[in-house]
Parts: structure tokens; C-alpha cells; sequence
């Protein structure tokens, strides 16, 4: 099995089921953490070099915000991509990278403190999952890019955001992962882990770590990974 390719995993009507759960529950959980920080806290440094976990809160703040975007957008004709083809790395360049984390580092010095950029992703978590709640799954939204995409497969890439960056904060502030079990089973069956998980005896939030790239493979585990012909993509 090759489990390079993310994939998608709603099929329900409406934007309240699995993945709109697995949202609320890892933003309620990030919102908790991000609440508790202090301001030394929030300047250390994070694995997404060069952000801190300030600036990591306010990427995570953005990302959750286009969806808000995209619902107030008019809605595109069609498709044009899934969640695994939001990934892409035609998208994900060295300079798209480049502009995304000076965008990061911009906006988190417009907020006064720590307080106010709590705050800030606590109201755009309960603004977003008010907004999506009732939509219809199939409903269609245009991202930043100009793709049209169905709401369900856009709300799994956010869902992506919040666990992996998630991830990056605890391992900045030397805590265990919080992760909501709604949330890691959306983003565990999108990275295709359990082969692996199963195969090596890893639980399921030491498997996000690695699929993720947030926990490094042994040797062993590398070459293990190689025989079954299991490969992830590697997320920033």
C-alpha cells in the first residue's frame, strides 16, 4: 500500500457530522491551551522555524479563518479539488512558504499580548463553527488560490491544521499532545496510518506525530515503512 496520497473521508449531507465534530472539539481544546499561556510562553520557539508559538496561534487563527472567507464568498460552479489536492506543492513552494510565515510574523505583532491573541482564535473558532453549522457538506466555497472545493473537503484540511500545528505547540511547550479523538480519527484516516499503526504498535497519536512529521522514524521504523511501501507527504 502507498499512503502518499491523503484522502478524504466524508460522505454525509450536512456539514455536522464527523469532521464538523472533530473542528469543535480540537479548537475547544487549542482554545483551553492557548487561554493558559503566559507571555513567555508564547515567545518560545516552535518546529515551524522561524515562528514562535505566538506566531504559529495566529497562522492557526488565519487558517481557520478561511472558512468564514469562503462562505461569504460566492459559490464557485464546480470542484476543482479535494483535500488531499489542497496539499499540493505547486502551492506548498519555497515561496508560498516564504510568504506565509512573514504573514504569520506580521500579524502577530499587531496583537498587544498574549490575552489578545487567545482571544482572537477563541472568538474565530466559535464564529467558524457557528457559520459552517447546518451548512450543507456539499456546499460549495472558493479558496484564496481561486479553486472551488466542497465545504467537507475543505473543513478536513482545517481540521489537518489544528491537529498538526497543534501538535508543533506541545512539543514547543514540552507537554503532551492534546489532541481530541474526534479530530485524530478524521486526520489519521486522512493520512492513511493505521496500516502502519497496526504494523509497528504505534497509538494513534504517535502515529499523527510521524505520519506528520512532527516525531521522528527510527531506523528501523524507516525501513520497516519502506517494505510495506508506506510513504507520507510531509506537512509544514
Amino acid at each position: 500500500m502507498n499512503a502518499e496520497q491523503p484522502r478524504a473521508v466524508m460522505s454525509d449531507t450536512t456539514a455536522d457530522d464527523v469532521v464538523l465534530r472533530a473542528f469543535s472539539a480540537e479548537s475547544a481544546r487549542l482554545s483551553e491551551v492557548l487561554g493558559k499561556l503566559t507571555e513567555e510562553q508564547f515567545a518560545l520557539p516552535t518546529p515551524c522555524p522561524p515562528w514562535n508559538v505566538a506566531e504559529l496561534a495566529v497562522h492557526i487563527t488565519s487558517a481557520v479563518s478561511r472558512l468564514l472567507a469562503g462562505l461569504a464568498a460566492p459559490a464557485p460552479p464546480r470542484a476543482d479539488i479535494t483535500a488531499a489536492d489542497y496539499y499540493r506543492p505547486a502551492i506548498f513552494d519555497d515561496t508560498a512558504n516564504a510568504e506565509r510565515v512573514r504573514m504569520a510574523q506580521r500579524d502577530a505583532a499587531t496583537y498587544r499580548n498574549a490575552t489578545a491573541i487567545a482571544a482572537a482564535f477563541d472568538d474565530t473558532w466559535r464564529q467558524t463553527d457557528t457559520a459552517i453549522s447546518g451548512q450543507s457538506a456539499d456546499r460549495l466555497i472558493t479558496i484564496r488560490w481561486g479553486d472551488g472545493i466542497l465545504l467537507r473537503e475543505f473543513l478536513i484540511t482545517r481540521v489537518v491544521e489544528l491537529v498538526l500545528h497543534g501538535l508543533d505547540i506541545a512539543i514547543a511547550l514540552g507537554v503532551p499532545a492534546w489532541t481530541a479523538p474526534e479530530a485524530a480519527a478524521v486526520v489519521g484516516d486522512f493520512l492513511q496510518i493505521e496500516p502502519a499503526a497496526t504494523h509497528l504498535g504505534w497509538d494513534r497519536r504517535t502515529a499523527l506525530a510521524k505520519a506528520g512529521g512532527r516525531a521522528a522514524l527510527s531506523t528501523e521504523e524507516s525501513a520497516e515503512l519502506a517494505r510495506l511501501n508506506i510513504t507520507w507527504r510531509r506537512f509544514g
